[in-house]
């Protein structure tokens, strides 16, 4: 996989849910999001109101698209001066839920939903972006994007014979989407700093694809640099800068959360679990996860997952 793919579908634990939300002016919703829980909203009918947590209310139309990477509270509305009924994001956990309020005026669709993120799996990637991430439907910009959301709207409309599976699969494409979307919309690759930067460096860029494709290989810093076409120490400090850690601390910290994942994941032993992380033994492995997540593997093991 890919890095950007390898670390979305490494983050999130279960599956995303949604609710299909039609208003009739005059609404007006605060939504305050699960602890643990990504957002979207994506408008489907109509126009509307953003009302972030911070800052100033962001008009919608169709085909906008709106995520929240970090779970924070926030508002829709068809007027931004109109106080905010209070509702829950976390109260939806299913893939076809539907709400909403029969008033007089114009109809406004929104499918809003969410993605359960596992705080164990954390990626930095995650904390380099915004609090809000804004995607407006602008015309011949981001067709994949814009054709998941076409796909959605339809399915969502007119829901038949294996929809779940598709509004499913088509809800994990978006986040994909939604972050492929915001990395190739930032400024020149010369103003880039932190994981855009990392992404958009093809150097860094191929190293990191080396390290997510075989995290098991016992890499050195200079075959990675040979991979990104830099010395090693250009690599090192280049890497460093960008990504935040050095670039065997990266790969002992990718190794260990992917081992993470297996031991949830799989019935693969602990002995198994090492081996295909690259460690010369199950006791190396575990002293080594231990430092991670302060607890050993079997113990990790035990601990309930993220629903």
């Amino acid at each position: 996989m890919d890095v950007l793919s390898d670390v979305v579908a490494f983050m999130r634990g279960g599956r995303p849910t949604s609710t299909r939300f039609s208003w009739r002016a005059p609404w007006g919703t605060w939504f305050r999001t699960a602890d643990g829980s990504a957002s979207f909203m994506l408008v489907l009918r109509g126009s509307c109101w953003f009302v972030p947590p911070d800052g100033e209310p962001v008009p919608l139309s169709v085909g906008d698209v709106v995520f929240l990477p970090h779970g924070d509270s926030f508002g829709l509305t068809d007027d931004p001066a109109r106080t905010l009924a209070e509702a829950d994001c976390g109260a939806h956990h299913e893939l076809f839920g539907s709400a909403g309020t029969d008033g007089a005026g114009p109809e406004t669709v929104v499918l809003a939903g969410g993605y359960r993120l596992d705080p164990a799996r954390s990626h930095p990637i995650l904390s380099s972006l915004p609090s809000v991430i804004h995607l407006p439907a602008t015309l011949g910009s981001h067709s994949g994007l814009r054709a998941a959301v076409e796909l959605l709207a339809a399915e969502i409309d007119n829901p038949r014979s294996g929809a779940d599976v598709v509004v499913s699969s088509l809800l994990e494409m978006l986040q994909l989407y939604v972050l492929r979307a915001y990395f190739e919309t930032q400024d020149e690759p010369c103003t880039l700093s932190g994981w855009a930067a990392a992404l958009a460096d093809p150097g860094i860029g191929r190293a990191l694809d080396a390290v997510h494709r075989d995290p098991a290989r016992h890499w050195t810093v200079e075959e990675l640099g040979v991979r990104a076409g830099m010395s090693r120490a250009g690599f090192a400090r280049r890497f460093a800068a960008l990504v935040g850690q050095p670039p065997l601390t990266y790969l002992t910290w990718w190794r260990l959360m992917n081992g993470a994942r297996l031991l949830r994941d799989s019935d693969a032993s602990v002995a198994e679990v090492a081996e295909r992380m690259g460690y010369a033994s199950e006791f190396a492995f575990g002293n080594a996860f231990k430092r991670q997540f302060g607890v050993p593997p079997g113990r990790y093991r035990r601990r309930p997952a993220v629903a």
